[in-house]
């Protein structure tokens, strides 16, 4: 631990204004970096591995381990090369989106919009599809970008009404197969294809594509999807690989809001009563 506190201190000592004006430089570029990669499955990965480096050069320290160290000091070009390597199409496309003219507005836009106008839209027509026995499939993007699965199908860039959506999901229409996705306040696209799920627990050996389609997008992502039985009418959701069945309008638009308002206690507290 004197280590690490006397590695600040060295740091630290002559710290002077043109110092600081290279450490905002280098923060604005490693900024403008991941906003360059936002909305594609790489941003969830680097995330991660910069979260385990940051953790790997304080136990260094706090141990004055000189393996540690070797490891620290050498593997930075080795990681570097890897996130290139591996997520070159999402770097591809995330340069390509600056070179897009007004991509630039979006690169920069730092505005969150909220999900509440999302929540009951997204009930009612899991309800009316339900009472139809209209097959559907609905994917909330949250934190992890979906931009990979909305390449996939139609653009549709709309705001999302129950109408819409229930056109969409209308039997023998072009855009009736695969999944609507939908951001904060936009439909995104429709007719997505998503990455069905690898496992299937026992007892769920005969749902069909929209149900493993379900799980298969909320196990390699953090998104919600709700999808409608065509042959029962059944509303289900999945969430982090896992299938919340027997759900009713109400009951979907009560545990949709405590998730997407990150009210966990709330969330389960739903999930259980759907379950029962």
């Amino acid at each position: 631990m004197d280590q690490l506190f006397d590695d600040i201190g060295v740091a630290f000592e002559g710290f002077k204004a043109r110092n600081a004006l290279e450490v905002a430089v280098i923060a604005l570029v490693i900024y403008s970096l991941l906003r360059l990669i936002r909305g594609t499955t790489a941003m969830t990965v680097v995330r991660g591995m910069s979260i385990l480096a940051v953790g790997l050069v304080v136990l260094s320290r706090v141990l004055d381990s000189v393996v540690l160290d070797w490891l620290v000091n050498n593997a930075l070009a080795v990681f570097v090369l890897f996130v290139l390597i591996v997520f070159q199409p999402e770097f591809r496309r995330a340069l390509e989106r600056v070179g897009r003219a007004g991509g630039m507005r979006s690169w920069l836009g730092m505005r969150r919009e909220s999900y509440a106008d999302l929540v009951p839209v997204v009930a009612a027509v899991a309800g009316h599809l339900s009472a139809r026995r209209y097959g559907g499939l609905i994917v909330i993007e949250r934190e992890t970008g979906l931009q990979d699965v909305v390449e996939t199908g139609v653009p549709v860039d709309a705001v999302p009404t129950a109408a819409l959506l229930e056109g969409i999901f209308v039997p023998n229409t072009p855009l009736h197969d695969g999944a609507v996705v939908l951001r904060p306040g936009r439909v995104i696209a429709a007719s997505c294809m998503l990455p069905a799920s690898s496992e299937v627990a026992v007892g769920d050996e005969h749902l069909g594509t929209r149900h493993r389609a379900a799980v298969g997008i909320s196990e390699v992502t953090d998104a919600i999807a709700v999808v409608v039985s065509e042959e029962t009418g059944a509303i289900s959701l999945a969430i982090n690989g896992r299938l919340i069945r027997r759900l009713d309008q109400r009951r979907l638009e009560s545990l949709l809001a405590a998730l997407l308002n990150g009210n966990s206690r709330a969330a389960r507290r739903q999930a259980a009563a759907a379950s029962v």
